[in-house]
């Protein structure tokens, strides 16, 4: 591989991190502290996740809508933990058009309230249960310690909110959801995270349980990747969300919320990113190949290539700008994470080849240029697979059993600490908190996610420190 022009993640992750952000043209600062503007290349990943989530989303029976961005304060009132669980990262207008508003106004941090309003008008019978939204939109928690992409004060996702006339309908969406995102990311990302349920203490404000997902990144802190709820009839009971039930009997429903923001494409940074910059799994690559010219005189082989590959259904770039210099050329795109970097030269033309080097592993070949897009298109899925298997490896290496919290207290290494819930209980988890560690999830020794009060005592904790 080309040199790295990045501080190595060993000497300062967060420096590599800030600088891979900006040398890869993912994101930038935006004018307003906290705030993130999407470079091209970023938002294309973005996009792939979007477009990737939206398929799963609809396919499991769920419409897209769009509520308001501001959010009277008297909504979010409404249901006391929910305000108090938002209140120190509200943003909130006062004024507008010149004058006071007679009531002020949030910027919304989440949408359970305002969908909430819409759907006490829009939910009247049985008949119009279940009822399954989506929303792709911003939101705005006002971040103390902003970072891109993992915490800015506003920032993109999709939020999911349902209504269903029984706890057990509630229960099966908010686990069909958490399985809908964990494919994504297992599938999508070639992220495989721990699947499992948050405590009492880190649960959505207004909940009554939270699933997570929980990846280990590089330098060995957690992330929380996504999140779904369910809602009980916490906000039915506050917006007076209820049908009528066949026997003409009024019920409240029962709710949840999901969603998926940004923030995954720091986890896509950080868990597979290496000293040369981005690496891409060919699922979400903008580019899954880039051909490059190293003279001017194989411009047309390198045009004639890439549209074979195109016809494949591949997603190419080419990089025909011999003007530059070629050592350059193949460190930029090395920072930009391309799959595969497919370079034809005069004497590649001569002797009947082109050069390929995998950007996962750093591999080399020559492959024949007949029948070079087949060999090429070949390489994606096993390139997907092999960084799958990377990051679930480097995830279990880093995830060990322990006897006690005094174990995790005494410790400096990274990872994922491991133990019986039972044996650390609430006090041992506030003791946890105070010193920097938190209880990711709760997870089924069986892999189940914990779903009932018996599973949740049996389950094991994982604990870490994290973003």
């Amino acid at each position: 591989m080309a040199k790295s022009v990045l501080t190595p993640q060993a000497e300062d992750f967060p420096r590599w991190y800030q600088e891979l952000i900006q040398k890869a043209e993912l994101a930038e600062n935006g004018p307003v502290r906290g705030t993130m503007t999407i470079r091209p290349w970023g938002y294309a990943i973005w996009e792939i996740i979007q477009r990737e989530l939206d398929d799963r989303i609809r396919a499991t029976g769920h419409k897209n809508a769009y509520f308001p961005l501001f959010i009277p304060m008297s909504f979010l009132e409404r249901e006391a933990d929910h305000v108090e669980g938002f209140s120190p990262e509200l943003a909130v207008v006062t004024h507008g058009g010149g004058s006071e508003l007679g009531e002020p106004v949030a910027v919304r941090p989440t949408s359970e309230t305002v969908i909430g309003d819409a759907m006490s008008r829009w939910i009247q019978s049985h008949r119009d249960l279940p009822l399954l939204l989506n929303q792709w939109a911003n939101v705005v928690r006002w971040e103390l310690r902003p970072r891109l992409f993992l915490r800015t004060s506003e920032f993109l996702w999709q939020e999911g909110h349902t209504a269903h006339a029984s706890w057990d309908e509630a229960q099966e969406e908010t686990l069909r959801m958490h399985e809908v995102y964990a494919d994504l990311m297992e599938s999508v990302l070639a992220i495989r995270p721990v699947l499992g349920r948050k405590t009492d203490t880190e649960r959505f404000a207004g909940a009554e349980a939270t699933y997570t997902l929980e990846a280990l990144m590089r330098d060995g802190k957690a992330l929380q990747m996504g999140t779904s709820h369910n809602l009980g009839q916490n906000f039915a009971r506050a917006f007076d969300i209820g049908y009528s039930t066949e026997s003409g009997d009024r019920e409240l429903c029962w709710m949840t919320s999901w969603g998926v923001s940004t923030r995954v494409v720091g986890a896509l940074i950080m868990v597979h990113g290496d000293d040369s910059g981005l690496r891409l799994p060919p699922s979400l690559a903008p580019a899954q190949v880039v051909v490059l010219a190293v003279r001017e005189t194989t411009a047309d082989a390198c045009t004639q290539l890439a549209d074979s590959l195109r016809g494949l259904g591949v997603r190419v770039e080419t990089d025909l700008d011999t003007h530059t210099g070629f050592g350059r050329r193949v460190t930029d795109w090395e920072i930009k994470g391309v799959p595969v970097r497919v370079e034809i030269g005069p004497r590649d033309l001569e002797d009947g080849v082109v050069t390929c080097v995998r950007r996962d592993s750093g591999t080399k070949e020559r492959i024949g240029l007949d029948g070079a897009s087949g060999a090429i298109a070949a390489l994606l899925p096993d390139i997907q697979r092999s960084m799958l298997e990377d990051a679930a490896s480097r995830q279990t290496e880093m995830t060990r059993d322990v006897t006690g919290i005094e174990e995790i207290l005494a410790s400096e290494a990274s990872g994922f600490c491991r133990l019986t819930w039972a044996d650390l209980g609430a006090e041992g988890e506030r003791r946890l908190n105070a010193d920097g560690w938190s209880v990711r999830c709760l997870a089924g020794a069986d892999g189940e996610v914990p779903a009932t009060p018996a599973a949740v005592e049996s389950s094991v904790a994982y604990v870490a420190r994290a973003y």
